[in-house]
């Protein structure tokens, strides 16, 4: 007499909402602020270094408040960004805090999303960085600008 069919098995369910079971976990609002401090650093040195084509095209001083050169600044620094995100997932600060850019589906970040993550994260800034301090009150540590641009950041296992 042949055995019954094995019961079929249950898919194990998310501990969060919208997270698979072995999904790797969130980054924490401490180890992302440790790794922008990191980041800003070497954004420093990058928007003073493309500053100087700036001087030299202006022909003197640039004042901060002309518009094509904020608008220089900002996509330089987006660049930056960009090119780290959608190359493995991680700015220099973020490899030393063990932090990685994914989606939320856990895959690589293309180019698109890399736009609107930066540009929902100047809105995170702008509030007294209310959009960073939502991720205390997230189930999946997720900021505004995280939400917006359907990412995350999670820790990378040692």
């Amino acid at each position: 007499m042949p055995a019954d069919p094995p019961e079929p098995v249950e898919p194990a369910t998310p501990a969060e909402p919208g997270l698979a079971a072995d999904s790797p976990e969130p980054a924490g609002l401490a180890r992302r602020f440790a790794a922008m401090f990191y980041d800003a650093l070497l954004m420093a040195a990058a928007l003073y270094a493309a500053a100087i084509p700036a001087v030299w095209v202006h022909g003197e001083a640039v004042p901060p408040d002309e518009p094509w050169f904020q608008a220089w600044l900002a996509l330089v620094a987006w660049f930056y960004l960009a090119v780290s995100w959608t190359r493995g997932g991680q700015t220099l600060g973020m490899r030393a805090w063990r932090c990685r850019l994914v989606t939320a589906e856990g895959g690589p970040v293309g180019w698109g999303r890399t736009v609107a993550r930066f540009a929902a994260a100047l809105v995170s800034w702008a509030p007294l960085g209310l959009g960073f301090w939502w991720a205390l009150a997230d189930p999946q540590r997720r900021c505004w600008h995280d939400k917006w641009s359907n990412t995350r950041i999670v820790v990378v296992p040692r």
